[in-house]
Order: C-alpha cells, then sequence, then structure tokens
C-alpha cells in the first residue's frame, strides 16, 4: 500500500463499541482514481467517506492520504473537497461568495481568489450566476455550484456523497458524464458514495460493493458486472437470474449443477468447490435467448411465459424456468420480435461460460 494515495488500512469502526459497521477495511487508491463505494443503505460506505473527511473518526486501524496517517488532523486540515446531495451552500452568500469562502478561509488575497471563482464556475458552465444566491437557482444549478466550491482550492482528493440522489434522471446522467469527464480532464482523485449501481457503472475507474461493514468485491465495472465473486454482488449488481440446487461434479474449469427439479446444467464454479455443496446458479436476462442456435454446447430449458412487458428499447419477458417464476429474459427491440402471451410455452437456452456457481446464501 506503499504508493496507494488513500489508504485504509484494518479500519474498523463501531459507534456502540460493541456492533462494527466497519470491518477490517483494507482499501488502496492511486492518484487520480475515480472509485465508487457502492451498496445498501446500512452497509458501511457513508461511514468510510466520513473517517475520510475527519467527521467520524476510526475506532482502529489507520486511514492515510499520500503516505501520511491522518485519523488525528482535523477535517478542515485535510485539504479535501466535499460534494453532499443537499448542497450544503449559505442562502446569504452569492454563487461567488460561497466559492470565496474555502479560499478565504485558506488565507488567500482578494485578486488570486477571483481568478480561482471565475475558473472553477467556467468549469460547470455557471459564469453567468455569479451574482446569484442559492435560493434563485435551480437544484441542478445548485448542485453544480456545490461542485464548484469543491474544486476552487485546486485539491487533490474529491469526497462525494450521493451527490446526484436528489436530481431528476435526465439531469442526473447528464451531470454523471460531467463530473467523471472534469475529474479525468483535472487529474483528480474521487471517492465517491451511492446506492444506485447504474452511476457506480457509468462513472468509476473501479467499484468497491459494501455489505455489512464489508468489501464483498473491488474490481472495474465491466468485471463486477461480468464475474461476481458471490451471490450478494451478483444480485446487487445489474438484474440477475438464480437457479438453486447441488454439484454434480467439478473439473477442468466446469461444474455441472443438479436444479431442484432435476435439470442438470454446466456453469463456471466461482465459489463452489466440491460435490454436495448447495449452489445458487447466476445467469444475465441478456445472455439467455429463444430458441436457442448457440452450438452443442448450449443449455436448452422448456420455459412457460408468466408476463411480457414493453419498455421501449428492450422486452423484458418473465418466465417460470426449473421451478423459478421470476426468470427475465431481456431481448432488443426489434421489427421481427413476436410477442408472447402469458400460458406460452417456449423453449431458452445460454452458454455455459455465462453461468457462474455461486454461493447458496
Amino acid at each position: 500500500m506503499s504508493d496507494a494515495f488513500v489508504a485504509f488500512e484494518r479500519v474498523q469502526k463501531s459507534y456502540d463499541g460493541e456492533t462494527l459497521v466497519v470491518k477490517d477495511l483494507n482499501l488502496a487508491m492511486p492518484k487520480g482514481e475515480f472509485l465508487t463505494m457502492l451498496g445498501p443503505s446500512g452497509s458501511g460506505k457513508t461511514t468510510c467517506l466520513m473517517m475520510l473527511a475527519g467527521f467520524e473518526t476510526a475506532t482502529h486501524g489507520e486511514i492515510k492520504l499520500d503516505g501520511k496517517p491522518i485519523n488525528n488532523i482535523p477535517p478542515h486540515k485535510r485539504g479535501i473537497g466535499m460534494v453532499f446531495q443537499n448542497y450544503a451552500l449559505f442562502p446569504h452568500m452569492t454563487v461567488a461568495e460561497n466559492l470565496s469562502f474555502p479560499l478565504e478561509v485558506r488565507g488567500m488575497d482578494k485578486s488570486k481568489r477571483e481568478e480561482k471563482i471565475k475558473r472553477a464556475l467556467g468549469m460547470v458552465q455557471m459564469e453567468a450566476f455569479a451574482g446569484r444566491r442559492p435560493t434563485q437557482l435551480s437544484g441542478g444549478q445548485q448542485q453544480r455550484i456545490a461542485l464548484a466550491r469543491a474544486l476552487v482550492f485546486e485539491p487533490e482528493l474529491v469526497l462525494m456523497d450521493e451527490p446526484l440522489g436528489a436530481l431528476d434522471k435526465q439531469l442526473r446522467e447528464t451531470l454523471q458524464f460531467e463530473i467523471t469527464n472534469l475529474a479525468h480532464e483535472l487529474g483528480i482523485t474521487v471517492v465517491y458514495v451511492t446506492h444506485d449501481q447504474t452511476e457506480a457503472l457509468t462513472m468509476s475507474d473501479r467499484v468497491a460493493v459494501f455489505d455489512d461493514g464489508r468489501i464483498q468485491q473491488l474490481a472495474p465495472p465491466d468485471e463486477l458486472y461480468e464475474k461476481p465473486k458471490n451471490s450478494f454482488v451478483a444480485q446487487f449488481i445489474g438484474e440477475n437470474n438464480t437457479l438453486e440446487g447441488t454439484v454434480e461434479q467439478i473439473s477442468g474449469g466446469r461444474c455441472t449443477v443438479k436444479l431442484d427439479n432435476g435439470e442438470m446444467i454446466d456453469a463456471i464454479p466461482v465459489n463452489v468447490s466440491k460435490a454436495g455443496e448447495r449452489t445458487r446458479v447466476s445467469i444475465r436476462p441478456e445472455r439467455v435467448e429463444f430458441n436457442p442456435e448457440l452450438g452443442p454446447d448450449a443449455h436448452t430449458l422448456e420455459a412457460e411465459v408468466k408476463e411480457f412487458i414493453y419498455m421501449g428499447d428492450v422486452f423484458r419477458t418473465r418466465l417460470k424456468v426449473a421451478g423459478n417464476d421470476h426468470f427475465i429474459v431481456k431481448t432488443r427491440n426489434r421489427a421481427d420480435q413476436v410477442r408472447l402471451d402469458p400460458g406460452a410455452k417456449v423453449k431458452i437456452g445460454w452458454l455455459p461460460e455465462d453461468c457462474r456457481a455461486l454461493d447458496a446464501t
């Protein structure tokens, strides 16, 4: 971890002295990385961000910034930019005064302050709003100003806690793109907290998936989605189909699973190690095909249509497969798409390499 710009070393956090909300966290980030901490409420991600910011103290372990321990350094001396969901702008100050505040605190002279404010407002395309107060701005504009204020003193590290949570979908997607571009352009390191998986996959260099105070998997977005390490990650990241069964045999990087309805399928063994183990097999909805022509390796199963949903760019079909009433298949909206009626019997299939045998719990 010696060359890490941000490092958590065996960090734990308890609020009551008994229950750990963060458990033995080890995490190293290089300079310039955009890392997202993703997880459900109560998983420990925001607590980690607050410990890094200095608003919470680690119960055990060490947090380092650029190789130096920062556990005992107060928040205002860490030189970290912060962006929150609620913007946290001073309502009685103009936009320019809000941006000037962190520079005044650092003792910067007026001409230098004005230069930096102009540059920061330019970054977020808000130069024309310098004289307005936050109440005269829309939610999206306020969030741009909050971002500009976090960047105005040119920090090397910016922390963002659900910054786009209060915005509508279209604006959120626009700002996701702008924030990512800006971070890479300026070469700043970003730790971003969200419970929105699409946001995490879209914006990040790497994603740390949290559950129960631990990182369940830390990987680039495509690896998280394509190669989940356990059932929690498979279920939490994107849509996922599961079929329950028992491992029959493992050999040559493949395992055979006997599903609970008696069907036999092959999968890649991820966290199963021997015959007789219970497993939950994971298959992504877009990897399943109707009336498949996938070659001799493919699995073909009988299915019954439960629901056929038009979603614009895709059709989402809910099926009953091997005893699972909520097996989803996603197909692209094409001119030749046949509408499937509930009760219809269909054949579906997929390749063994798209199927992962994960833990049963």
